[in-house]
């Protein structure tokens, strides 16, 4: 057991903080600041990003996470313009002679000629220095074509270069060379542990209770910490606190609805929004009565309030409920779900300081229900959480802007937990429950270095400590147990220090280009241990135990970006180099599930990746979309694997290009169509055979040494909107899709086996999921 600690870091961290707010008062003493928020006119919602903009400085900054924003200035006369993409952009005179609160609404009724598919402002990718960040647009994805029709966050993403699908039909996907489990997916600050529906052929976010969508996959922000390759930050809509709204829609598979309005106009306001599929209602319609006592669906609820306290403080309360239910009659059934809850405080502390407190649970867990003869027994599982967090942003002036903060969370994972019935052949057992206490602080400063240059530096110090009660084993270099010790109740079993420095800078070539390089250090503390090639239902999370220590990765990008003369064209290319640690994988026939002695079964090795990344994107327009290609390579590197040498992960894909158009025909009719091609992922195939007692026995030998077929699909869509009924406020839309447009027979699994005629020949049969799927979607509001 080896326990690093890094005391002189514990001294940086602070002296870093003071230096950084000692700049502070140089700059606050011969200044005013003007503060707010700014606000959508007709929900009340506040504005990520909203820009605000002092003409006669050519200067300014944009909100928060919640819609804040400081500027510090001199004394004077001046126009202020605040601005949202796709709303209407408000000027006010103001004259400024002592601190100003400001609270500015936007109306997004703008008669806008344009279609316009980015909200960030226009130049973003060229002035901020942060690499890899995206921007999704909740309106863009409401228009992709997706599989019978379902909206879907995180098939979007997989359509943005550098993100690679873990699989046709699947919600996983791998950053950059990282594992499904590789990326932190946050619901209003609460992690997801399992993002899938119906075992990842659908996501579990329902678009229409979702407000807010940012990726970063390269210059992480040292507010975020947990994960290696990426951060999916996903905020929920705050609720209508204007009016009440319902809105909905009807699909094939499932069926939406939310309901949203104020609890004290313009002071509160909650939002309700829950989905339903409704497979297992056609089961019971059928004359097999073996079917009608089958089982298969999904649900989700997403619930928001919030309320203002006062000119200061805001309260937020959301929560998040999804399960899975599969069931064959009364021999086999499985649930499994996320709940996730957050308490949040909002403070301003002064016209410069902006609070966020924030209290987060989060949950996962399943159950599987099996009955054989007289063997009848149930499995569970279960990961909690529960998260104290506080985060500040310090507005020093238009250059200058720190934040900072920190968190302690408390980790308990229930392994597995074996109930039978006394009549069973099988015995109850229970797999030890692993606890530990994960903590991290950290700093950032965001700096503009005159006109042309800026930069984000930050520092974040993580720890996770195991802790008793339980068993630990020592295992030697088989996997055999030499030592077994017992710790008890809050006693130390592990504890691993770890800095993580963070640093991107962004050079302007000129005010349409720019230069960005970053370099990230991520730390990893809980892992996922899986044989299969996505996220499963059953996957185990452990956390980093004596044997088991935490992955980290470096990683180093470069980038240029160019936008068009009228800001209507993006172009980007950027190219990474990622080095892992402490990565894991498994001997040979792991046994990974019911195991309480898991890591026995553990490799730990090393790994690296790199590639480039192109991206095209039409912003406006009536035709707009992007183009986005990878070439990239993934490599893992075990002592006990393939002789030592590098092989593919199973995540490696050479190409991966996708290509998106949205095209506004009419004022109603709006088209749009995705195409995506892959190489096939790396995967063991067997070499060969031999024969014991007339029983085939395949011979594997170089670990993913063998592909799949390339992968390749087009999507179509079609939305018409109904006419607008002002009277009754009422709007409603169609959507025709059509998934795999050419019927392309993708590879989802491919087996072995002998030739009926000839055993010394092998058959592969090739199993596809989809052929030309169409699907139908209304979708209404009120």
């Amino acid at each position: 057991m080896q326990t690093k600690q890094y005391k002189a870091s514990i001294l940086v961290f602070p002296v870093l903080i003071f230096m950084l707010l000692f700049q502070v008062a140089a700059y606050a003493q011969q200044k005013f600041t003007i503060s707010g928020n700014i606000k959508d006119k007709k929900t009340g919602e506040s504005l990520i990003g909203a820009a605000i903009k002092l003409q006669e400085l050519n200067g300014g900054t944009v909100t928060n996470s919640y819609g804040f924003f400081s500027l510090t200035v001199p004394a004077g006369n001046y126009s202020l313009l605040a601005s949202y993409v796709g709303y209407e952009t408000v000027q006010l005179n103001i004259t400024l002679s002592a601190n100003q609160r400001l609270n500015i609404e936007l109306d997004n009724q703008a008669k806008l000629q344009d279609v316009v598919v980015s909200n960030r402002r226009k130049n973003d990718n060229i002035t901020k220095p942060l690499m890899g960040v995206e921007k999704i647009n909740i309106s863009e994805i409401n228009q992709l074509p997706v599989l019978l029709g379902e909206r879907d966050l995180l098939k979007s993403i997989q359509l943005l270069p550098g993100i690679k699908s873990a699989g046709e039909g699947n919600s996983g996907f791998y950053v950059r060379g990282g594992g499904a489990d590789q990326n932190l997916i946050l619901l209003d600050e609460a992690p997801v542990y399992n993002a899938a529906h119906l075992l990842g052929f659908f996501s579990t976010f329902n678009s229409d209770a979702i407000k807010d969508v940012t990726l970063y996959k390269g210059g992480m922000p040292a507010q975020y910490g947990g994960r290696l390759s990426s951060v999916v930050d996903i905020k929920m809509k705050d609720g209508n606190n204007k009016d009440y709204d319902v809105s909905g829609g009807l699909g094939l598979i499932s069926s939406r609805l939310n309901i949203e309005g104020p609890i004290v106009k313009d002071k509160g306001s909650f939002i309700i929004s829950g989905r339903r599929s409704y497979a297992d209602m056609f089961l019971k319609l059928s004359s097999d009565s073996s079917l009608k006592n089958n089982r298969i669906y999904f649900y989700d609820l997403n619930l928001k309030a919030n309320y203002t306290l006062g000119k200061k403080d805001r309260l937020y309360l959301s929560g998040y409920f999804g399960r899975d239910v599969l069931g064959f009659g009364e021999t086999f059934s499985t649930d499994w779900g996320n709940k996730t809850a957050t308490l949040r405080w909002n403070h301003i502390v002064s016209n410069k300081i902006f609070s966020n407190t924030s209290v987060i649970y989060s949950d996962y867990s399943y159950k599987i229900k099996i009955k054989s003869g007289t063997d009848k027994f149930i499995i569970t599982s279960q990961i909690q959480d529960v998260n104290l967090k506080q985060d500040f942003d310090y507005f020093i002036n238009n250059n200058s802007k720190i934040k900072f903060g920190g968190n302690i969370i408390r980790h308990n994972v229930s392994p597995g937990r074996i109930e039978a019935e006394a009549t069973s052949n099988v015995k109850s057992s229970v797999i030890q429950s692993r606890y530990s206490w994960e903590s991290a602080l950290y700093g950032s400063h965001e700096l503009a270095l005159g006109e042309k240059t800026n930069i984000v530096y930050g520092l974040r110090l993580s720890n996770l400590t195991a802790t008793g009660p339980g068993n630990y084993y020592q295992y030697d270099a088989n996997g055999n147990t030499i030592d077994t010790l017992t710790y008890g109740s809050g006693e130390k079993v592990a504890s691993y220090w770890n800095i993580e420095p963070r640093f991107s800078a962004s050079y302007q070539l000129t005010t349409q280009k720019s230069l960005k390089l970053s370099y990230n250090r991520n730390v990893q503390n809980l892992h996922l241990l899986s044989n299969a090639t996505s996220s499963t239902p059953t996957d185990l999370w452990l956390p980093s135990t004596n044997n088991v220590q935490p992955e980290i990765a470096d990683q180093f990008a470069l980038g240029y970006y160019q936008n068009s003369a009228n800001n209507v064209y993006e172009y980007s290319v950027e190219t990474y180099y990622k080095s892992l640690q402490n990565q894991i994988d498994y001997r040979n026939g792991a046994s990974l599930q019911a195991n309480d002695n898991v890591e026995s079964e553990l490799l730990y090795g090393k790994g690296r990746a790199y590639g480039i990344e192109f991206f095209v994107k039409k912003k406006t327009g009536r035709l707009n979309g992007w183009i986005g290609y990878t070439l990239s390579k993934t490599e893992r590197q075990f002592d006990e694997i393939n002789n030592g040498q590098y092989f593919n992960a199973r995540q490696d894909r050479t190409h991966d290009l996708s290509v998106v158009g949205i095209y506004k025909l009419t004022p109603r009719w709006t088209l749009s169509s995705t195409f995506v091609y892959s190489t096939g992922n790396a995967v063991t195939f067997p070499s060969g055979k031999y024969f014991v007692n007339e029983q085939t026995i395949f011979l594997y030998t170089e670990r993913n040494g063998y592909r799949m077929p390339a992968y390749h699909r087009l999507d179509i869509a079609a939305t018409v909107e109904n006419k607008k009924n002002t009277k009754r406020k009422y709007q409603s839309s169609w959507t025709f899709g059509l998934y795999n447009a050419y019927g392309r027979e993708n590879a989802y699994t491919i087996t072995f086996k002998d030739d009926p005629n000839d055993k010394t020949k092998t058959i592969a049969e090739q199993t596809a999921l989809f052929r030309f799927v169409p699907s139908i979607t209304w979708n209404f509001k009120f």
